[in-house]
């Protein structure tokens, strides 16, 4: 699959549902798909003949989120996870003998939307749950098929509901809402979360203390591992759509709302993974010392044969020019083409030169997150050449880009000492230090105006208004609205309280010159009672300590595509080897990447609004995705001709990426829960709920 996997034809558009499609998954051999959708009903489809085989009414009343077969029983055994918080397991052969639509098995003690499903290859018995109220559940289905919300289930494996974290070095307190789990494929043992902070969790099931009933809510459980880019460690605002391991078990998938899609190492294995503490944090961006010695590793010394030597240095010309021609999409692609392969040497020197110009190409492009991109690759030239002039630079250009302009400035000044005649760096720190003092100057006047009384925002106070009379107007007394209601609960007591939070957006590169936040976040937060929080402080005894200050650095980023609009993206492993990756994105379309260098190879068009779901068939040559739109499509390789270079990307994907790119910067998230956001939209929200509109 990954010698062809470079144009697509969808060959499929199966109709079958009457509402988005927000789940796809497919059995052990990949005779059946199964989808679920807004519609509340799960389909099964026959691959081979391309045709729906049969249709289950779930029984849920709100949209289903995911959808699972159960391993080693026939495909008999279908699960489903809906936004009544409910688990609803179905047996295909019941349902076809008898057509009721009553489920074989029921769980009702999430309190909240269920927004991932898991299952262990080949066990029958377990089921595990993620969803929003803060707790992964464990079902065993030898003890039991059904529970209740009024019941004590002893179910819960992990309880995060006080589980999220700001940074790294933060200890976790406050809400946090899981949005995705997935389970090692080569170590069953091992389990990964993803939810509405940056840090995705790795957690081994044999350290876990013992399930929990929901009433007792304890400290979160120590992690293996936290799996998070640097340069968004301290993002307090983002969250996580999708976590996934690769085919292998070794790497792991992260999709960030609101940002763009990261590989990362699931183990400390080789040289190339970067272990970093919260210390290591603020010291990517210092003048002295570049790192503590873990962030970057001294490249090989050994010799480089002559062929590929003179090829790298090709490539490395090739993209000169490009960047001289303002062709800055394709110098970063060449550049990471060479550095980014496995099995290719580099002398020290060449590797500097290509970092470099990488570096300087990313300033110049100036998508969201490049800067950061540039500060990395600046470090790692400085790392091999401490007096590097065009390393402190570059590092320089991207700092001031980023608003830090005393430490721009700091580098300017050690370029300008190294090289003292080129009069270009003379200019750029005599203009970097009227940047600092403006920078300074503005920041006072902000700080003035912000102590006035009058300056005080009038409008916080309407949003404040505006939430309550919404909560007061809110009132329905029927059974059913008050099941569908039930995964936000929490916003029916009676003492509820809300907080709204003012702070500055760190998103934008380049709107921090003028030293005044770019934008302001309005969060609405929930406080409990005093009963409630008693008992969210309430700690197990004897619970490990959780790890807060090492976590796993990103090893590649895979930039294109929009996720802003939906909560549901997902970002795959395609082929059976895992050699690229695909993305859902905002615009309808959906991308592949190469893997290995985060090269991009193509995009396509998947859906009318928005591509959410993306699943490569287990053995063949094939990927179905879904979305907004009510079809599933299925996508096979139509030639065997040679991917794309990333020269060859023509000027309209180029203007869709970067177009995807403005809407990222623009995005700016509320921090309205979403569960608060349907309860405002009323009825209306339970048909067009939230993860299926552009928000």
């Amino acid at each position: 699959m990954e010698d062809s996997l470079q144009e697509f034809k969808d060959f499929c558009s199966s109709q079958g549902h009457n509402g988005c499609v927000n789940s796809l998954a497919w059995n052990t051999t990949g005779s059946l798909l199964l989808s679920g959708s807004d519609d509340t009903r799960v389909n099964v489809w026959d691959y081979n003949t391309r045709k729906l085989l049969q249709s289950v009414d779930s029984g849920h009343i709100a949209n289903i989120f995911c959808t699972k077969f159960l391993p080693a029983s026939g495909d008999d055994i279908v699960v489903s996870g809906a936004g009544d918080s409910e688990v609803r397991i179905h047996r295909r052969s019941r349902v076809a003998a008898t057509g009721s639509s009553e489920p074989f098995g029921l769980f009702r003690c999430h309190s909240k939307r269920v927004k991932k499903l898991a299952v262990e290859e080949g066990n029958p018995h377990l089921i595990w749950s993620a969803s929003e109220d803060g707790t992964l559940r464990q079902h065993d289905l030898r003890q039991s098929v059904t529970c209740g919300a009024e019941q004590e289930c002893r179910n819960i494996l992990l309880d995060l509901r006080n589980g999220a974290k700001k940074t790294l070095s933060d200890p976790p307190k406050g809400s946090f809402a899981l949005k995705s789990c997935s389970i090692n494929p080569t170590r069953p043992h091992q389990i990964l979360i993803g939810g509405s902070d940056s840090f995705a969790r790795l957690y081994d099931r044999r350290m876990l203390p013992p399930l929990t009933p929901s009433g007792q809510q304890s400290k979160p459980p120590a992690c293996v591992c936290y799996y998070c880019p640097m340069h968004l460690s301290d993002r307090a605002s983002l969250h996580l759509t999708h976590v996934t391991f690769s085919p292998d078990g070794g790497e792991v998938l992260l999709s960030y709302s609101g940002e763009h899609v990261y590989l990362l190492d699931a183990y400390n294995g080789n040289d190339a993974t970067v272990v970093y503490a919260a210390g290591d944090v603020p010291r990517r961006t210092a003048l002295v010392p570049i790192v503590n010695g873990q962030q970057y590793k001294v490249p090989s010394t050994q010799e480089v044969p002559s062929g590929n030597k003179r090829e790298c240095k090709e490539l490395l010309e090739e993209a000169r020019r490009a960047l001289e021609e303002g062709n800055s999409f394709c110098a970063i692609e060449t550049t990471s083409e060479v550095l980014e392969t496995s099995g290719v040497v580099l002398e020290p020197q060449l590797r500097h030169d290509l970092l470099c110009l990488r570096a300087g190409a990313f300033v110049k492009r100036g998508w969201k997150n490049d800067m950061h991109m540039a500060v990395r690759d600046s470090n790692a030239a400085r790392l091999i050449d401490p007096m590097s002039v065009v390393a402190h630079h570059r590092m320089a250009e991207a700092l001031s880009q980023l608003g830090r302009h005393k430490e721009a400035w700091e580098f300017a000044t050690r370029a300008h000492h190294l090289d003292p005649e080129d009069g270009t760096l003379s200019d750029h720190v005599t203009q970097l230090h009227s940047k600092l003092v403006a920078a300074e100057q503005a920041r006072n006047v902000w700080n003035n105006e912000e102590t006035k009384p009058e300056r005080r925002p009038s409008r916080i106070q309407s949003l404040r208004e505006f939430l309550f009379r919404q909560e007061q107007d809110h009132s329905d007394s029927s059974e059913e609205s008050r099941r569908a209601e039930r995964y936000d609960s929490d916003l029916e007591e009676e003492d509820m309280e809300m907080e709204i939070e003012m702070s500055v957006t760190e998103d934008n590169d380049r709107d921090r010159e003028s030293g005044a936040p770019s934008s302001l976040n309005l969060r609405v937060r929930r406080k409990c009672d005093g009963g409630r929080e008693k008992q969210a402080n309430t700690v197990a005894s004897g619970a490990p300590e959780l790890q807060t200050d090492i976590a796993m650095d990103m090893r590649q980023r895979y930039v294109g595509h929009c996720n802003t609009g939906t909560d549901i993206k997902q970002a795959s492993f395609l082929g059976e080897r895992g050699k690229f990756v695909a993305s859902g994105s905002d615009d309808g379309l959906w991308f592949i990447w190469e893997k290995e260098t985060g090269r991009f190879v193509t995009m396509l068009a998947g859906d009318d609004s928005v591509v959410n779901c993306i699943q490569c068939h287990p053995h063949d040559c094939l990927v179905a995705t879904s979305g907004i739109d009510n079809t599933i499509k299925l996508w096979s390789p139509s030639s065997n001709t040679e991917a794309r270079r990333a020269k060859g990307a023509d000027s309209d994907a180029l203007r869709i990426m970067a177009d995807n790119q403005q809407q990222m910067r623009r995005h700016r998230e509320i921090g309205l829960p979403i569960e608060l956001l349907q309860r405002i939209r009323g009825v209306e929200a339970a048909v067009h709920p939230f993860e299926c509109t552009q928000s």
